[in-house]
Order: structure tokens, then C-alpha cells, then sequence
């Protein structure tokens, strides 16, 4: 794979909210590891963010394009910054976070439809069904405010009689209005990483 970051160091991906009809959504966890998290991806040269989040879909979940219904995706790019301990300092360019369309699909297939083996190199190992708002408890701390932002920006498609309350653990900032970056037709000049 080969990934492109922007002029200011973030690398594009997208991010995959997959829903059931009972309005909760699939949780991933990684191969070998504690964490938690949405399916998710970089873009490569010459996709869009749609098409990118199919390929990751189906890489990631084992799931086609007629498996799911696209509900919504946010309006922008949402960005998260890396802490410098996961930054890469031998890397031309410098990825510093990552900046993500993220997109809020329905499974319309059974759920048997769900295989975590599709990839010679699984991302993930497990899944299931949680509530709405519990991904932002269980990804890694960096990824939270993102998570909060593209729930929050989505919940109206999913629940149109309103989304279930926020969880009082919440703290204060994540009700902050997110950093955007406008999605802009062609997105300027990508480097190679």
C-alpha cells in the first residue's frame, strides 16, 4: 500500500461506521492486540474516498458494496494528531496524524456475512455489536476526539428521533466543535510516504 500525506503532514483515510438495524455499530479488535477500534483506512493514489472505504471494507470485514447501504459520510475531513511517540522522525515526509472522511453504512446482509479473513494479513481478529457512543471508551486515547466528532456529526441519519445521550463520562472538550479541513474537489498536492 502506499500512502499519501498532505502539505501539513496528514495522511487521508477514511473511516467505516457500520450500523445494524438496531442502531449499533461493529467494533473491531486488532490482530494480536488489547485495542478496539472502526474499521478504517488510507486512500491511495487515483481513489476517492468512497472507493477507498469499499476496498477497506471488503479488506477489513470481508464485506462487497451490496452488502451495506451508504447512509452518510461527514462533510470533511476530520484530523487527529499522532503523539510524538508513534511518529515515524525517519519518514519524508512526516506524517503527523491522519485526516479522515469517515462514512456511516447499514449491513444489509446477514451478519455471517462478517469475515475477518479476506486479507492474508487480518487487521482484526474479533468483532461485535456495541452501542452507539462505547467505541470512544474503547479506541486508544489519540483517536477519541475524532470518534466523538464523526458520531456526533453522523448520529442524525442513524437515529432521526435523535440519537441516545451522550454517556456522562464524557469529558467537556469532546463536546468541542471538531477541526475540519474542507473537502475540496482534486485535494491539492498529495506526497508519496
Amino acid at each position: 500500500m502506499t500512502d499519501f500525506i498532505d502539505a501539513e503532514g496528514f495522511r487521508a483515510n477514511v473511516g467505516i461506521i457500520l450500523s445494524n438495524e438496531d442502531g449499533r455499530v461493529l467494533l473491531a479488535g486488532r490482530t494480536g492486540r488489547r485495542g478496539w477500534q472502526f474499521p478504517q483506512g488510507g486512500v491511495n493514489p487515483e481513489e476517492t474516498p468512497q472507493d477507498a472505504m469499499f476496498r477497506e471494507l471488503y479488506e477489513e470485514v470481508g464485506l462487497q458494496p451490496q452488502d451495506v447501504e451508504l447512509i452518510k459520510q461527514t462533510g470533511d475531513w476530520l484530523r487527529y494528531r499522532l503523539p510524538p511517540r508513534f511518529i515515524r522522525r525517519n519518514s519524508t515526509p512526516r506524517c503527523i496524524g491522519q485526516k479522515q472522511i469517515w462514512f456511516l453504512l447499514r449491513l444489509l446482509a446477514d451478519e455471517q456475512a462478517v469475515r475477518l479473513d479476506v486479507s492474508s494479513r487480518p487487521e482484526f481478529d474479533r468483532w461485535r455489536w456495541v452501542d452507539y457512543w462505547r467505541p470512544v471508551k474503547e479506541v486508544i486515547y489519540f483517536k477519541r476526539t475524532v470518534y466523538v466528532r464523526a458520531l456526533q456529526e453522523l448520529a442524525p441519519a442513524l437515529f432521526p428521533e435523535g440519537a441516545p445521550p451522550p454517556p456522562g463520562w464524557w469529558p467537556k472538550h469532546w463536546r468541542s466543535p471538531p477541526e475540519r479541513v474542507p473537502l475540496r474537489p482534486g485535494e491539492g498536492a498529495l506526497a508519496e510516504c
